[in-house]
């Protein structure tokens, strides 16, 4: 049986059509995505099904006791409730019947045995609904959106904004829905927590209904379409991508026809200016005349056809080299929390490199210091020949600089263009008459995400470094963001949750591992599969010990202690004063080694104790050799990596040395990895 079946359905707003004939059917496992542009109704119609809205027209049926739960980007009211008991607070079903199996204990344990056949319908109930366990999964959905066990008990109103949407999110997940609405549901995720939502979500056994601008997240989830446009729907389907092919092959049919019919109507009409006045033809030119009359014009469907539409200018020549980052540490707060440690990086002219990692790991930090916007606790950053480096931030943040209040303000003030030069630049990013005269502090996300667009355009940078340029933004507006990128013959570095972006711009994909910079060749779909083969292989880049704090905070460094460059100059004092030695491909510990090369059941004989031990289970043995074969291919890789940088032309310049010198670096932090993850099997198999 259908969970839901929608006839017709129509709404109205201030008494104007929003919606008409919304029609379609979902089963169990159907995952339909609402596709549109902005303001075509999409967030409306969610809240009709759900029944936050009404419905002025149309029919809506649901299947018999079906449990339906919205997600959408409306903050709780009630803020002073703790993580934990917020999420809980959907899962009604399992908490009545754990109260109703408690009281039930109760009244056996005073002997009424007429609650025998009540109980046990209820422990049935109870175990359909999760058992025992729910409580521990509805903790793995926090997890899994990337809560830590420490956040359970906070109050929601110490969180921000972004994380109160992600407990949201985990309390529809947690509530068992038959029917799911999920509006933006990718908002604030990093990727981590993206991939896992995904993977929730195909093995839901519900109907899923979502509006989502994550292109690579809905041809992952969705298999099936509802296309909003002009207040009507079409219902395809199919994936994401099939749809999106689809639409096009219809848009160019549709392209074809009407330029087919206009042709034809302007043959009849030249036909009837040239003979209307001539006797012999007149009677024709007046058959044609009512012939036109009867033509249906085919039209395209009113709609704001209006696409973001730009390119960057032609990048100015810079050096080989555009940045050099070499011993880099970096930390936040107070008391001091380290981000990064001693490390490297390197960015080229022309390359377009993806920086990735979880949220908190510091990109943004990172990124703001490469920008000069802070210092580098430690390190050393050199900066190409020609370099000029545009900055687009993730809030928008610089938008009111220089005291500018208005959109038109903004773009004159921080462009330096001529007032009509910024009016037609804003022009292409979608601000036209009355909406370049907006306030700035009157802005959606999108607008002055699009509004920082038009500067970093204008501002003839030759690299650039975007923090999350996707955020707020819609699906055309992401592609014609990806087609400039593309195109950009620039240097680039781009932070960004949008794994389509990622994939389709990036050439070189930098990772935050271990508190250091992890360079992998290729763009996202790459770096993925490699990723996905160092975990299979146990390797771990998780649980590394943190760093220790080099004691003091970026503030603290005074103007003379500044390279040219504007960044901190690393000194010899400012090496922490304890670090853990670097181990060689032969440095594992006597004791790791002499744990992987024998059983722990063994014995000779004369030994007491180490006849009682028990023998390893088949499962922790292969475990081990897993771990083991990591190791030696660790070694090995590191072994070759050492032969060819045996090569003079790997160290023939600075350059060849700073990237060798990375290579090597990260060789070594993969034999140290292998080790560290076999030490922890070892330490919990003896624990």
């Amino acid at each position: 049986m259908a969970v839901m079946i929608a006839s017709d359905l129509a709404k109205d707003m201030s008494g104007t059509p929003l919606l008409r004939g919304v029609s379609f059917k979902l089963e169990r496992k159907d995952r339909l995505t609402i596709a549109g542009r902005n303001g075509a109704g999409k967030t409306t119609l969610l809240r009709m099904l759900a029944g936050d809205t009404s419905i002025d027209g149309g029919e809506l049926v649901l299947e018999k006791n079906c449990k339906v739960v919205l997600h959408d980007q409306r903050p709780p009211r009630d803020q002073d409730v703790t993580l934990r008991d917020y999420v809980l607070s959907a899962c009604t079903e399992p908490l009545e019947l754990e109260a109703e199996l408690a009281a039930l204990e109760a009244r056996m344990g005073e002997g009424d045995e007429s609650v025998f056949s009540r109980y046990a319908d209820a422990q049935a109930r109870f175990e359909a609904a999760g058992g025992y366990g729910w409580r521990d999964a509805t903790n793995g959905v926090i997890h899994g959106l990337g809560f830590v066990e420490d956040d359970l008990d906070r109050p929601l109103h110490t969180f921000s904004g972004g994380q109160i949407t992600r407990a949201s999110l985990a309390r529809a997940l947690a509530a068992s829905p038959d029917l799911l609405l999920l509006d933006e549901p990718t908002n604030h995720l990093d990727i981590e927590s993206l991939e896992w939502l995904e993977q929730k979500l195909v093995a839901l056994d519900a109907a899923v209904i979502m509006v989502a601008h994550d292109r690579w997240f809905l041809e992952a989830v969705g298999t099936c379409v509802l296309e909003v446009e002009a207040g009507r729907t079409r219902f395809f389907k199919g994936t994401w991508h099939q749809w999106r092919k689809e639409q096009a092959a219809r848009e160019l049919a549709l392209g074809r026809a009407i330029a087919k019919q206009q042709k034809e109507i302007a043959r009849m009409e030249a036909f009837v200016e040239r003979f209307r006045a001539k006797a012999t033809k007149a009677k024709q030119a007046q058959s044609r005349v009512k012939a036109l009359d009867k033509i249906e014009k085919i039209e395209r469907d009113p709609r704001d056809t209006r696409e973001m539409g730009f390119q960057f200018k032609k990048a100015e020549r810079t050096g080989r080299v555009i940045f050099e980052l070499d011993g880099a540490h970096l930390e936040v707060g107070e008391p001091p929390k380290v981000l990064l440690h001693d490390a490297e990086l390197w960015l080229e002219r022309g390359e377009h490199v993806s920086l990735v990692g979880s949220n908190g790991t510091g990109k943004s930090t990172l990124v703001s210091a490469l920008t000069g916007q802070r210092v580098f606790d430690a390190g050393k950053l050199r900066t190409g020949h020609n370099v000029k480096v545009g900055y687009l931030s993730q809030h928008g943040d610089e938008l009111e600089k220089d005291g500018a209040r208005t959109v038109a303000e903004a773009a004159v003030k921080r462009t330096g263009l001529s007032p009509n030069e910024a009016r037609s630049l804003l022009g292409k990013f979608l601000f036209s008459g009355e909406e370049q005269e907006k306030p700035l502090d009157g802005l959606s996300g999108g607008e002055r995400q699009r509004l920082s667009l038009a500067i970093l355009v204008a501002s003839g940078a030759n690299v650039l470094i975007l923090d999350e340029p996707t955020n707020h933004l819609d699906i055309e507006s992401r592609e014609a963001l990806e087609d400039a990128l593309t195109a950009f013959d620039g240097a680039l570095i781009l932070v960004s949750h949008d794994r389509a972006l990622l994939e389709a711009v990036g050439t070189r994909t930098i990772a935050v591992e271990r508190y250091g910079l992890r360079s992998y060749v290729g763009g996202w779909q790459e770096y993925f599969t490699e990723r996905q083969a160092r975990l299979a292989a146990g390797i771990d880049d998780g649980d590394l010990p943190r760093p220790p704090a080099m004691g003091r905070a970026s503030a603290r460094f005074a103007a003379d202690e500044r390279r040219p460059d504007g960044m901190a100059a690393r000194r010899s004092d400012d090496a922490p004063t304890s670090a853990a030695a670097p181990r060689g491909a032969g440095g594992a510990p006597a004791a790791a080694r002499a744990t992987a090369g024998a059983p722990t059941g063994s014995s000779n004989g004369s030994d007491g104790a180490a006849a009682t031990k028990k023998a390893p289970s088949k499962n922790r043995l292969r475990m081990q050799q897993k771990l083991e074969r990591a190791i030696e291919d660790a070694e090995a890789a590191l072994v070759s990596t050492e032969e060819e940088l045996a090569a003079p032309e790997a160290w023939a310049t600075p350059y060849e040395s700073a990237k060798s010198t990375a290579k090597h670096t990260a060789a070594k932090r993969a034999v140290e990895a292998a080790y560290a993850a076999l030490e922890e099997f070892e330490a919990q198999a003896t624990a």
